[in-house]
């Protein structure tokens, strides 16, 4: 979810909830901000109407709010710990942010570092992060405000970057670029890359012997899914492939944020199909209630065979 969908904010009563293990992978969920954002019909616009009056029993409240119609959504970080060390899985949307065109984004001031810290996480800890793309709530808490100047949060961290975000986002592309995007990636994504921590990956990408990166482009041209492969235990952390229950139901329908609709769909056909054939817990970046599921083949499509607890 891009930093534009956001028309509401909801902080209170939302920490840490974990830990969840996964084989050897200890897997914690931090939410920054929890809300209803756009409506069903904007932020999904190829889903038919009648999908999310179906399955209201289950999608409200959860998941959809059928007295407004819109979309309830989490800004989130996953924390996982894998082989002593510290990954983390997006990084919101941060605070005190310039966002002119995002109001409810702009000038945040959440408690998100103390979040973090009770799931055990100092910023120095962290030795991974994993923008699963360069949109504005993934890589806000990568840096922050010293002095005003923008500094890595995470001082110790190695910040994976897939490569073509950089070149699609990034200064080497002018004013083809958003003014929007373009303020994103100077205070969240720059300061990363000169202080010498980036690191510009393409293609797949292994972070330690239970977590591959890899491409899943559409959303953006670097968007990426990380793969957790652990005792037995499969996860795929899709990121923006989904935003909504209604895409498993609907795979063919993108978000109204997708750079590239028709890629988007494709690969979370490909992705969802995966999960479902190899039994990989689905993970997604912005579920409001229950973060995760597993999926299984329903004809053409796909159907929720159960939530994680």
């Amino acid at each position: 979810m891009e930093e534009q969908a956001v028309e509401g904010r909801a902080v209170g009563g939302w920490t840490a909830e974990g830990p969840l293990a996964l084989g050897d992978v200890g897997v914690s969920r931090v939410v920054e901000l929890r809300s209803p954002f756009l409506p069903a019909g904007t932020f999904v616009p190829g889903a038919p109407e009648d999908v999310w009056h179906a399955n209201e029993d289950w999608l409200a409240p959860d998941f959809w709010d059928p007295g407004s119609g819109r979309v309830v959504a989490t800004v989130q970080t996953w924390v996982l710990r894998s082989e002593g060390k510290v990954v983390l899985v997006d990084t919101g949307v941060g605070n005190g942010r310039e966002r002119p065109g995002s109001p409810h984004f702009e000038h945040l001031d959440t408690d998100f570092l103390d979040r973090l810290a009770a799931v055990g996480v100092r910023p120095e800890d962290v030795d991974v992060v994993v923008n699963t793309h360069l949109h504005g709530d993934h890589v806000g808490w990568n840096t922050r405000d010293v002095d005003g100047d923008w500094v890595p949060t995470f001082p110790n961290a190695r910040y994976l970057v897939p490569a073509a975000d950089h070149a699609y986002f990034g200064p080497d592309r002018g004013d083809a670029v958003r003014e929007d995007h373009r303020m994103i990636f100077a205070d969240s994504v720059a300061p990363v890359v000169r202080s010498g921590q980036a690191v510009l990956w393409e293609g797949a990408h292994r972070i330690d012997g239970n977590l591959v990166l890899e491409s899943a482009p559409g959303h953006t041209p670097g968007s990426s899914v990380l793969r957790l492969d652990s005792g037995g235990e499969r996860a795929v952390f899709v990121g923006d492939l989904l935003h909504t229950p209604v895409q498993i139901l609907e795979p063919g329908c993108s978000s109204c944020l997708c750079e590239d609709p028709r890629q988007a769909a494709e690969s979370r056909i490909r992705v969802l199909g995966r999960a479902a054939d190899e039994r990989e817990l689905v993970v997604p970046a912005h579920f409001g209630g229950s973060g995760a599921a597993e999926v299984r083949r329903a004809g053409g499509k796909f159907e929720i065979s159960r939530w994680a607890a």
